[in-house]
């Protein structure tokens, strides 16, 4: 059997990828975008600390951890 065929056969049957690190970043980059923006329609710049959090911000804070949660699902999701 030669080098070609053991290459082909070894593809035929290997596992599926995974989206891996590259689908991980893309979704959090997603879901800080969506977290910026969801800030500023509240009127606030994201990364500014305040002495007093308003309950807008806390919703957009976990909406921003639910997004990430997603993307933990995405890492680990097969890419065919």
């Amino acid at each position: 059997m030669n080098l070609k065929s053991i290459v082909v056969l070894l593809t035929a049957v290997a596992a599926p990828a995974v989206a891996g690190p590259l689908g991980y970043a893309i979704c959090q980059t997603g879901c800080n975008s969506l977290a910026v923006a969801c800030y500023g329609a509240a009127g606030f710049t994201m990364g500014v600390a305040l002495p007093a959090v308003p309950a807008v911000l806390v919703s957009c804070n976990v909406g921003l951890g639910t997004c990430m949660a997603a993307c933990a699902v995405v890492a680990l999701s097969p890419t065919l």
